[in-house]
């Protein structure tokens, strides 16, 4: 059974539009693609979907989040000028608070958001990443969910090692045609380096995706680079030794192997040009998450430079407790702008990171990210007559510059309909809105000190 889907344009990808396109979807694949004269005239006997003053654009791809915090959007604000404080909150709230069911809950709930925005990828970090996997496969996400690692004090290096690998093959029994299992040794600062030896050997040797946040802090580069700062000094209150690399966090990911996973990092704020070279080097990706970057008072990442460098660049909303809003458009024209106070980037680009950039990222390119035959049917259909978008000149500049997740009419994944009609399709939203207040009366209580 072959359904066309018809539009005002078809943005195929940054570089390629069709006005009064059509794309024909037989399974999970797209068999054809075209002006929509050309693709009903093919297949006259096919059910016809008509969107009319919109644009179907390839499935935008989530390069970096944490679905499973998703109940901490705006929980966690008055600690937002003390990173240290708050990632304390956040792991307390996690660990100590939501049972295994609230985690599974905000995961689903995040994900429901992600597909309402046109998402049909993401690369999800997440301590637990069994429930991460199952709120994919609830919502008929695709996506890679990274099992984080953490383990700062050396002397149970093996021992973390070895709960990893456990997890990893649990996790294999999770997998789907849309979902597989990848490796997240946490960050610089919540592993120590000869934990990152083992998780680099065991990724390559099992060909896992390997994602990890870098360069992210001036608190993290701080202990990098000189052994002192707030995370040093944490260290030091759990009697955990740390021997100082002595050099930036991307050489020091270089000197414990992790690049040679040809890894995803996250974020990559505090980069030079030494850096720059060595990811392009090491054929390393980045997930850029300006929002988040910028929220926590971060700094920003040089999106522009990475992207000259030939480096493959996705974005990410990483988590709504840092962003507070799921919504990789909102990102691409947010990276934009913030890009443009020294560089030039182009809609064209971020459009390209929303989508190809982050398939690229998680390993999926040629899969995902662009509507091209043969490959996956993930696509969204975004409506682009509101007030804030007409006139309409170019529909891909009004897709980043005028549009947002609220904008989009249809999501489709491996060919399926996962959110139509102002509805996620597969799960009961108002279930877990109810969940979701349950969750947040649990949460509010907590008084952090």
């Amino acid at each position: 059974m072959i359904t066309i889907y018809t539009a005002s344009w078809v943005l195929q990808s940054a570089s390629s539009q069709i006005e009064n396109g059509a794309v024909a979807v037989e399974g999970a694949k797209i068999v054809a693609v075209g002006s929509r004269e050309f693709i009903t005239e093919k297949f006259p006997t096919a059910s016809l979907r008509e969107f009319p003053e919109s644009a179907i654009i390839p499935g935008l791809v989530n390069a970096h989040t944490h679905l499973e915090l998703t109940a901490m959007r705006g929980y966690l604000e008055n600690e937002e000028v003390d990173f240290f404080a708050w990632l304390r909150k956040l792991t307390i709230a996690r660990q100590e608070l939501m049972t295994p069911d609230d985690i599974r809950v905000s995961a689903t709930w995040g994900a429901c958001e992600a597909v309402r925005a046109g998402i049909t990828c993401v690369g999800d970090a997440s301590d637990g990443a069994r429930l991460s996997m199952l709120a994919l496969n609830d919502t008929g996400l695709r996506g890679i969910v990274f099992q984080e690692s953490f383990g700062p004090d050396a002397r149970l290096a093996i021992e973390n090692f070895e709960k990893l690998k456990t997890k990893v093959a649990e996790l294999k029994d999770y997998e789907s045609d849309l979902i597989k299992v990848g490796v997240s040794p946490h960050s610089p600062y919540t592993v120590c380096a000869n934990q990152l030896e083992l998780i680099a050997d065991y990724a390559l040797a099992e060909r896992l995706p390997l994602m990890m946040h870098a360069a992210e802090s001036a608190a993290e580069d701080s202990l990098i680079r000189e052994g002192c700062g707030i995370f040093a000094d944490g260290l030091a209150r759990r009697n955990i030794q740390w021997s100082t690399p002595g050099v930036s966090t991307i050489q020091y990911l270089k000197e414990v192997r992790i690049l040679e996973t040809r890894p995803l990092l996250a974020h990559c704020i505090r980069v030079d040009e030494e850096d720059i070279a060595t990811l392009a080097e090491t054929q390393s990706k980045i997930a850029h998450c300006p929002k988040s970057n910028a929220k926590l008072g971060h700094g920003r990442a040089p999106f522009g430079r990475l992207l000259e460098r030939g480096i493959d660049v996705g974005l990410g909303s990483d988590s709504v407790a840092s962003n507070n809003t799921c919504d990789i458009l909102e990102e691409a024209r947010f990276a934009a702008l913030m890009a443009r106070t020294d560089a030039r980037v182009t809609a064209n680009q971020v459009f390209s990171a929303a989508t190809v950039g982050g398939s690229r990222c998680l390993e999926l390119g040629g899969v995902t990210g662009q509507i091209d035959e043969g490959t996956q049917a993930d696509f969204a259909v975004l409506s682009l007559n509101g007030t804030h978008q007409s006139p309409v000149y170019d529909a891909l500049v009004s897709a980043i510059f005028s549009s947002s997740g609220r904008d989009v009419l249809l999501t489709v994944v491996a060919g399926k309909e996962v959110f139509h009609d102002g509805h996620v399709v597969n799960v009961d939203e108002e279930r877990l809105r109810v969940r979701m207040r349950e969750i947040a009366a649990k949460l509010e209580p907590m008084q952090f000190k």
